[in-house]
């Protein structure tokens, strides 16, 4: 059973946005000096999701690959920056932008096309419709996790340099010696995704379920579709996150089983 889809108003938005203005208020009242980045942050939100929305419009409207690949490598290039953005050690050169661009392209991009080709298949399989918004998820997603890997991994070994060197002149291979911290940053890297699997439901209610509901699907198809996407959501987080924290691991050592800090940046640049 679908349901006619409930249309918002301008002014039902205005009303929602009254309560970052409480949120102002509280800011102003303890002090907090977040009433400007509250300010800056919805107004780009808001800017951003209606520029989003006609392009996308614009889209689905003239069905064509060339502009949907267009978009694809734009949002690749943003999620590539953002990666690079919240490491705290990053490797120096084009390394840490070239690992995490390939690693969650490779990741999102293999999920996506799987998903298109044999759950949804839509007609054209390259659908903007489709494919747009599910590469967005995985791409989201799959950014998180190989961001948290990387900062993981390179912050502890940065930071326990002495216990990897250890094992290396005991005659240990790199990849032994480093296990204890491919191991903690891909838990680090997969908590997120777990966690969200795990209270789904019964905690709260995904979002894409809850859009769907809203705009009139029948609830148990909207779990379908939600169970889809969180199965592509965790492939997608892995795929990225290993091939990340494995090939970044690689980089920061040689073929002489060295470890090569040398080959991060500088933290005070």
């Amino acid at each position: 059973m679908t349901e006619q889809a409930l249309h918002l108003a301008p002014f039902d938005l205005a009303l929602a946005a009254l309560l970052l203005v409480i949120n102002g208020g509280l800011s102003i009242w303890l002090g907090l000096g977040l009433t400007k980045s509250i300010a800056i942050a919805a107004t780009r939100m808001v800017v951003q999701l209606l520029l989003v929305g006609m392009v996308l419009k614009y889209l689905f409207a003239v069905e064509s690959p060339w502009l949907t690949l267009g978009v694809v490598l734009l949002m690749v290039c943003f999620a590539g920056y953002e990666i690079m953005n919240r490491q705290d050690r990053k490797l120096s050169g084009l390394w840490s932008y070239g690992i995490g661009v390939t690693t969650m392209t490779f990741a999102a991009v293999s999920v996506t096309v799987l998903a298109l080709a044999t759950q949804l298949r839509p007609d054209p399989w390259w659908d903007a419709r489709y494919a747009i918004p599910l590469l967005g998820m995985m791409l989201g997603n799959a950014m998180t996790g190989i961001s948290l890997g990387l900062n993981n991994l390179l912050t502890a070994v940065t930071r326990d340099r002495w216990a990897v060197e250890a094992q290396i002149a005991l005659g240990h291979r790199r990849e032994i010696a480093l296990r204890p911290f491919l191991r903690r940053a891909l838990r680090n890297a997969l908590t997120p995704s777990i966690n969200s699997m795990s209270a789904s439901g019964l905690v709260f209610l995904p979002g894409m379920m809850t859009g769907q509901i809203l705009a009139g699907l029948d609830p148990v198809e909207a779990v379908k579709y939600q169970l889809l996407v969180m199965f592509l959501i965790g492939g997608a987080t892995g795929i990225g996150a290993g091939t990340a924290v494995y090939a970044a691991a690689w980089r920061i050592t040689d073929t002489r089983h060295r470890l090569r800090l040398d080959r991060l940046e500088d933290p005070d640049q």
